[in-house]
């Protein structure tokens, strides 16, 4: 009897052809699926090349299901196309649009692993008879046995490291789960790639987000609720200062997230600031950078992966952001469990209602929640 095949998840780019060719190096059976997530010619008109482009150098296009699938050939492996199209516009893209037009700025990729990556995904593993699936995030699982908890740790290479976005993995998806590119850096990872002769060794990285081309939120929204037949509600609203100053209008508060500088169309002597987004007054508050320092927030919808939760106290770093470095904090208890206040030692910038708040303590994912 062949042994039970590892399902990888390959996206056509390099990481995950990689797990994919390592995987049948080390003799393992070997069952490669891509989740067909977004067609990229909906809302033509977003296009940078015109009506009917692939979506090429964007994650999840019709090129990367190519160069999926020309992997698989010449490894050998069986190969699945699976449309998750639907699945993916109602749990990760329409949260998406109502969380911007609620003046919060989402995390859509956390959303996709949450709900696509690592749990469809492992529903298709089972119709497939796999008992484990196999990802090209640079991350690294480990089993504590003293706590009886599986652990997620970051990737050896913190410059690619991806765990701010898994901190919504759950202990029976981190049972089933393999990273096996997470004790390499990237170098090492091209370098693989290309001693196995993988057809994307020297393919580049993909850099915006699947659905949203050119990096354009405000754009993708308007044609996206225009092609669903919405009339999005008149949402001009004032600029005003911290002090409540009127400095100018603006043309809708999805078009501003915390921290932003750029088009917010004011002329001021001192660079001015996104300090707040107001849905209901339809209110953008600007200010001094000094003015986007804060020392604490909540975090809602907890988490918790390598610890059960925090009863009191606990000392962690916290990442607000992406490429924000790790800052010293305290997470205390609420009354709510899966809610909990950060309390930064120094004030840090920026802090934008949400985005995921992951809390680490040294490599090790604590868990992670959603900035109020």
């Amino acid at each position: 009897m062949p042994n039970p095949p590892i399902a990888v998840a390959m996206s056509g780019g390099v990481d995950s052809s990689t797990v994919a060719a390592l995987l049948v190096r080390q003799g393992h059976n070997v069952v490669g699926m891509t989740m067909q997530l977004w067609n990229q010619r909906r809302l033509p008109e977003l296009s940078s090349e015109g009506g009917g482009s692939s979506g090429s150098g964007r994650c999840c296009s019709l090129d990367d299901v190519y160069d999926a699938r020309r992997v698989a050939e010449q490894l050998g492996v069986p190969y699945y196309v699976v449309n998750f199209e639907r699945q993916f516009e109602d749990q990760v893209v329409k949260p998406f649009v109502a969380e911007y037009l609620a003046g919060r700025t989402p995390v859509p990729c956390t959303l996709c692993n949450n709900y696509i990556k690592f749990d469809r995904f492992l529903e298709l593993a089972d119709a497939a008879g796999a008992r484990q699936i196999a990802t090209g995030h640079y991350a690294r699982i480990r089993f504590n046995q003293a706590s009886g908890r599986y652990e997620l740790l970051r990737g050896v290479d913190h410059a690619k490291d991806q765990t701010y976005f898994l901190f919504g993995l759950t202990q029976p998806q981190l049972a089933r789960t393999l990273f096996p590119l997470g004790h390499l850096t990237k170098p090492e990872v091209r370098e693989l790639a290309g001693s196995m002769d993988l057809a994307v060794a020297i393919k580049a990285d993909s850099q915006e987000i699947c659905f949203v081309p050119n990096g354009d939120y405000a754009a993708f929204m308007s044609a996206y609720l225009k092609e669903s037949g919405v009339e999005p509600e008149r949402t001009e609203g004032e600029i005003v200062t911290t002090t409540g100053r009127t400095v100018g209008r603006h043309g809708g508060v999805h078009r501003f997230t915390v921290g932003q500088r750029r088009g917010l169309g004011v002329a001021a002597a001192e660079p001015l600031y996104v300090i707040a987004t107001d849905a209901q007054t339809r209110r953008v508050t600007v200010g001094s950078n000094d003015e986007l320092l804060r020392e604490r927030f909540f975090a809602r919808d907890v988490n918790w992966i390598s610890i059960a939760g925090v009863e009191r106290a606990a000392h962690a770093q916290v990442k607000i952001r992406n490429k924000h470095t790790p800052a010293a904090a305290t997470l205390h208890a609420t009354s709510e469990p899966a809610r909990v206040e950060v309390v930064f030692d120094n004030a840090q910038r920026a802090v934008t209602p949400g985005q995921g708040a992951v809390f680490y303590e040294g490599d090790v994912v604590l868990g992670g929640g959603w900035i109020e």
